[in-house]
């Protein structure tokens, strides 16, 4: 039986209009008679033939009203597929696995698909995966490649019924409601070219500076010098000449140039030449010239690149130098910085810093001093130092420190119950929250990233905020810092503060625990003075010594106990060679203490192995892969530890990797090793 097609809506009330009106014919009928008698019957005979006429054309001529409603639906529907079909815009209709139903003339063009053979978008658009298509809930916008040209795909999904599809539409759905998705394709490839054009002519701001300027020029003998500086003149102005920019020396070892931004891909490639270049400039000079440079790209204004380009030499420099920093916007690129940063012989940016802190300690009531997580005995002894400039100032003085480890507790407990110092000098971060106000200086020691410190929220808090540390500066710094002093140079923040102590007032007398505390942040931290020590190192010792630092004390202090050291010589058994010169190992943590620290010892140790140039020893802690690195020269593992969301220092570094596995940080750690053979980052 075939089912009846009901007329409804806005055409059956207009269809029914006649019916309708036939009521109000009768009562004017039953009036006129009420009136008049004969000119009542008269109306009569007309009121009938009206009626009779409405019900022949409301039911005789309904179907062939309905027959020609039909024809019209189905010829405005073919019209509809029609326009669809020579839509100039490409055009489809996918399920929700990607399989296209049905595609109008301009996107079977450029699909080139062919009769019968099903296209599927994630086949054709890497872009789009199954998952995304599946869990489809609103319009999506995505940019993919196909072929040689790139596309805009927009995606917006829809839920058609059954019976809300008309036959001509050429879909074969299912009989119940199914999700579909409809894909428009905007060609992009022209705008993308002329945007890249664009782009590609913007300035870039850049700066170079001499990193040892003055060293480099003392090493040569003085007839010699212009040429020198001459060579090296040609060697910049050539190498962005060449690029078709602009150079200007502002100052004797300061330059700015300009380049356009197309040249920066180049740089990238080239990994910055022109660093290498200038340390082959030799006439006789016993010290290589090393170049810092700052790139400041994508930013609103000339002026706000240039202001780019100043923060990525600031980072250059504070990293060591002798290596090149690309800043665009958030992003930061480093290039360079295998070259160990010389020394500086003077100690009057030391004085300089010294005179800033003591001016700023003077204008506050109280100070807290940090280090960074798990503090090693450089930080403890940092702590400690900068607490004695406090007290000679009479001021109120914190040290923050939430977890001692083994390697700290036995120089800890000779100020612990220690009447020459107070009860409360050392203090949880959550107990030091409490007391600052806006008359606390906090003081951050040995750690220039924020989320390693030990209470990262007090860097929040604090209005006034120092750092002095000797690790390189990674992206991440702490930016509100009123006071900075950054010397990667530097073997140790004990080193540091031990300079800074000396400056400070007519001079103060530091006590045999405090001094012993310092000397023993930089013996651990050099090695036994093997690793980073140069001149100033041993200066600051000598200081030390002679304020009563005791080097047999020191040194039964951090006697190590049995299980530590059978766990040391148990990472440094079962290390592995990769590429023939990293020793990769893990430290063993059950029963230890505190396996970090065992682990960086062991990692000094398998730098005793000859060909080896690195080594790296894991070890497990607190659900968290802690790493140590170590080199002597040939390898930057400041870098390699940056690789893995670390950082440290030129030949000390360390990251963590919280919820991974042992085998999960040996390949993390391979693989952050093979990109910096490939890219020519190891000497």
């Amino acid at each position: 039986m075939k089912e009846k097609r009901k007329v409804t809506g806005q055409l059956g009330i207009y269809l029914q209009w006649p019916l309708l009106l036939s009521v109000l014919i009768i009562i004017m009928n039953i009036v006129v008679a009420v009136i008049n008698t004969t000119a009542g019957l008269a109306v009569f005979g007309f009121t009938i033939l009206y009626i009779a006429i409405a019900l022949i054309l409301y039911v005789y001529k309904r179907k062939g009203i309905m027959a020609g409603m039909i024809e019209f639906s189905g010829d405005y529907a073919w019209i509809q597929k029609k326009l669809l079909m020579d839509l100039s815009i490409p055009y489809a209709i996918a399920d929700e696995t990607g399989s296209l139903l049905w595609m109008n003339a301009q996107f079977s063009q450029i699909i080139k698909a062919e009769k019968g053979k099903i296209k599927t978008l994630p086949a054709m658009f890497p872009d789009i995966t199954k998952e995304q298509l599946s869990e489809l809930r609103e319009d999506t916008r995505i940019h993919s490649i196909f072929g040689e040209n790139c596309y805009r795909i927009e995606l917006k999904p829809i839920i058609i019924e059954k019976e809300d599809l008309h036959p001509d539409t050429g879909l074969n759905l299912v009989a119940e409601a199914r999700p579909l998705i409809t894909v428009y394709l905007f060609d992009e490839t022209e705008i993308l070219r002329l945007t890249q054009e664009v782009d590609d002519q913007k300035m870039v701001s850049g700066l170079i500076y001499l990193d040892n300027y003055e060293e480099a020029l003392a090493s040569v003998e003085e007839v010699r010098r212009s040429l020198l500086m001459a060579l090296i003149d040609r060697k910049i102005s050539k190498y962005i000449n060449r690029m078709s920019g602009i150079v200007k020396k502002m100052e004797k070892d300061k330059y700015f140039f300009a380049i356009k931004q197309k040249y920066v891909e180049e740089l990238r490639e080239q990994r910055f030449s022109i660093l290498e270049e200038v340390k082959a400039v030799n006439i006789g000079n016993e010290m290589s010239v090393t170049l810092s440079i700052g790139l400041g790209m994508n930013g609103d204004t000339y002026a706000q690149n240039y202001e780019l380009a100043r923060m990525a030499m600031d980072m250059a420099l504070g990293r060591g130098g002798d290596q090149a920093v690309l800043k665009d916007r958030e992003k930061i690129e480093y290039f360079g910085g295998k070259s160990q940063q010389q020394e500086k012989t003077t100690r009057v940016k030391a004085r300089v810093k010294a005179h800033a802190l003591q001016e700023l300690m003077e204008t506050k009531d109280r100070l807290l001093i940090m280090g960074h997580k798990l503090a090693d005995m450089d930080s403890f002894g940092a702590c400690v130092g900068i607490y004695r400039i406090a007290a000679s100032l009479n001021k109120k003085a914190h040290i923050v420190i939430n977890e001692v480890t083994s390697s700290v507790r036995p120089m800890m407990e000779r100020f612990l119950n220690n009447p020459d110092y107070p009860d409360d000098l050392f203090l949880t971060g959550e107990r030091a929250r409490e007391l600052v106000d806006a008359n606390t200086i906090l003081v951050v020691v040995d750690v220039n990233r924020p989320s390693i410190t030990d209470a990262p929220e007090l860097l929040r808090m604090a209005k006034t905020i120092v750092v002095l540390d000797h690790h390189r500066q990674s992206s991440e710094i702490i930016t509100n810092a009123v006071l900075s002093y950054v010397e990667p140079y530097a073997s140790s923040a004990c080193e540091l503060v031990a300079e800074v102590l000396q400056y400070i007032g007519d001079g103060i007398k530091v006590k045999p625990q405090e001094a012993d505390a310092m000397y023993a942040g930089i013996v651990i931290d050099t090695n036994n003075f093997n690793n980073q020590a140069g001149v100033r190192t041993f200066e600051a010792a000598a200081y030390l010594r002679r304020s009563g630092a005791d080097i047999t004390r020191v040194r039964k202090m951090f006697r190590e106990e049995m299980v530590d050291y059978k766990a040391k010589a148990e990472a440094v058994r079962q290390a592995d060679v990769y590429q023939g010169a990293f020793a990769i190992s893990v430290c063993p943590s059950e029963g230890i203490e505190n396996p970090t620290i065992v682990a960086a010892q062991a990692a000094n140790e398998l730098l005793e192995i000859k060909g080896i140039k690195a080594s790296v020893v894991m070890s497990k802690y607190n659900g968290t892969i802690y790493l140590s690195a170590r080199s002597i020269d040939e390898v930057n593992v400041q870098v390699m530890m940056e690789r893995l969301g670390g950082g440290g220092h030129r030949t000390i570094a360390g990251a963590q990797l919280p919820g991974a596995t042992i085998e999960e940080a040996r390949e993390k750690v391979k693989k952050a090793i093979q990109e910096m053979l490939e890219k020519g980052e190891v000497s």
